[in-house]
């Protein structure tokens, strides 16, 4: 990527226009638009200057693997979170759409008397989670466990397991698991 192009998506990443930058770095608007569509070489001092008004090192300029800096969507809104859950029981996703996910981030909520069904979950990986209130009955294996807000598991998921809400109130659960 040559000079021009990497100022240009710098500065676009930094969310400053054009003339922003100029302002901020004590140049021209030209300067800034002519280094941009390589129309001139900046000097070393004079790139110096414009990187000051983002502001980067000329060694961070250069050597920023911007391929990896392009903006993805960092923050889920409640609307944007999938419902994958049956049966009463919600589990919104979060980062559903994040290409190669290695996890799965699970807002879990179990009203009184919702579980994950008869049969016991099975699958590859590990998991685990808070919950956040509330309370729920975990069984992993042949343990059963009550866990109240602040109790925190973490387990192989490939030992049979249960969710069961026994309690009056619903309960609220962050959880992580490999993705499937």
């Amino acid at each position: 990527m040559d000079v021009g192009e990497r100022l240009k998506t710098i500065r676009q990443l930094r969310g400053l226009s054009q003339r922003e930058l100029a302002r901020k770095a004590g140049v021209t608007n030209s300067t800034i638009s002519m280094i941009e569509k390589n129309g001139v070489s900046p000097s070393v001092s004079s790139l110096k200057k414009v990187l000051g008004g983002i502001p980067i090192s000329i060694g961070d300029f250069f050597t920023l693997d911007l391929e990896n800096l392009h903006a993805t969507q960092v923050v889920y809104r409640v609307d944007e979170q999938p419902d994958l859950g049956s049966d009463g029981v919600s589990l919104k996703l979060v980062g559903a759409g994040f290409k190669d996910r290695t996890m799965d981030v699970m807002h879990e909520t179990y009203p009184p008397g919702a579980d994950t069904g008869e049969e016991m979950l099975q699958h590859e990986g590990e998991e685990g989670g808070v919950v956040i209130s509330g309370e729920i009955e975990l069984t992993v294996g042949l343990e059963v466990y009550q866990l109240k807000a602040g109790d925190g598991y973490y387990f192989a998921s490939n030992r049979p397991h249960r969710f069961r809400n026994t309690g009056d109130q619903p309960c609220i659960i962050v959880s992580a698991n490999p993705p499937g």
